[in-house]
C-alpha cells in the first residue's frame, strides 16, 4: 500500500532542449508528425498519478535554471537537451550537481545521424540514455521511474 501512496507522489520532469519545440513541423521523417503538446497530453493521461511538469526552451541557460530548479525536488529528470547533448559542458556539471535522477531522452538514433552527434558529453552524468524510439522513449523513462520505486 505504501508504494501505491508514493507512486501517486512521483514527481517528474521533462526538459527538452533546442529546436524541440518543432515537435510535429521539423523533419518529420525524423522526428514524427505530433508535436510534442499533443503526446505530453498523451503521457499525462497513460500515467494520471504522476505529477509531470514540462520545460522546453532553446536557450543553453534556461535548461540549467530547469535542471537546478527540478534537480532537488523531483524524483526524476527525463532530459532532452538537443544539440546541447554533443556541445554543453555547462549542462553536463549542471546534471553532475544535482540529485536527481536524470535520463537522457534522444528521438532519433544520434548513432544513426552525423558523426557529430555520435558523442553525448551528457551521457556519463545521466543515470542512462534512451536512443531512438522515437517520442516512446520519454514513456520509457516514465517507466524506469516507476519501476526504482516498485523496486
Amino acid at each position: 500500500m505504501g508504494k501505491l501512496v508514493y507512486l501517486n507522489m512521483l514527481k517528474i520532469t521533462i526538459i527538452n532542449g533546442p529546436n524541440l519545440n518543432l515537435l510535429g513541423k521539423r523533419e518529420p521523417e525524423i522526428y514524427g508528425s505530433l508535436s510534442f503538446e499533443k503526446y505530453l497530453q498523451q503521457l499525462r493521461e497513460r500515467f494520471p498519478h504522476i505529477d509531470l511538469q514540462y520545460v522546453q526552451s532553446n536557450e543553453e541557460g534556461k535548461l540549467i535554471d530547469a535542471l537546478h530548479e527540478a534537480g532537488f525536488t523531483r524524483d526524476g529528470i527525463l532530459l532532452n537537451a538537443g544539440g546541447y547533448s554533443h556541445t554543453s559542458v555547462a549542462l553536463r556539471d549542471a546534471i553532475a550537481s544535482i540529485s536527481a535522477p536524470v535520463v537522457e531522452v534522444h528521438i532519433s538514433n544520434i548513432f544513426a545521424r552525423e558523426p557529430f552527434r555520435h558523442h553525448s558529453l551528457i551521457s556519463a552524468v545521466c543515470k542512462g540514455s534512451i536512443v531512438g524510439l522515437g517520442l516512446e522513449g520519454y514513456a520509457l523513462g516514465i517507466m524506469y521511474f516507476i519501476g526504482q520505486v516498485s523496486a
